[in-house]
């Protein structure tokens, strides 16, 4: 167990450090961020045709109202969080790993979507509650959704029994 949390640890802060990085925010996190607006506004203009998408920003012709997804909003915190945490446990395979984080990213992505969703539209109904929402109900959730992603994943290795010795 110390093995694991010392490697989860440098792992996450590696990662957290990549993240960071200005070549990496350039090259990889602000297109990301910038994709995620864009899935979402697609999805909530297929049934509200006032959603306008200007880069990592959704906003409301009708209303005015608009979100910024910012880092920590793009789902890339708790991914991080879920690769440290499977590329830490010393008991699976690479084919394994490559498994977990690819199926735990589309998860996560695919909740964060629906939160960004919810929050935009929350927001324009009450800010209060948007706020509340947002830093704490959507937070918890995300990392309750790490949470079971890794669960399920261990469940999954240990059933195939294909524990490296």
């Amino acid at each position: 167990m110390f093995n694991f949390f010392i490697t989860f640890l440098l792992v996450l802060i590696t990662l957290f450090a990549l993240e960071l990085w200005q070549p990496v925010q350039d090259a990889l996190i602000i297109p990301w961020t910038n994709a995620v607006a864009l899935m979402a506004g697609t999805l909530m203009q297929s049934f509200d045709h006032d959603v306008l998408v200007n880069k990592e920003m959704l906003h409301s012709a009708k209303t005015g109202f608009a979100v910024v997804i910012r880092a920590g909003c793009n789902g890339i915190e708790a991914t991080i969080i879920l690769i440290a945490s499977m590329l830490a446990f010393p008991h699976a395979q690479i084919k394994q790993r490559l498994i977990g984080i690819s199926v735990g990213f589309l998860t996560i992505q695919s909740l964060n979507i629906l939160r960004i969703i919810s929050l935009y539209y929350l927001g324009q109904w009450n800010k209060l509650l948007f706020e509340w929402a947002h830093l704490y109900v959507w937070e918890v959730l995300i990392m309750l959704d790490v949470l079971i992603v890794f669960l399920v994943w261990l469940r999954w290795i240990s059933s195939k029994q294909l524990y490296v010795k």
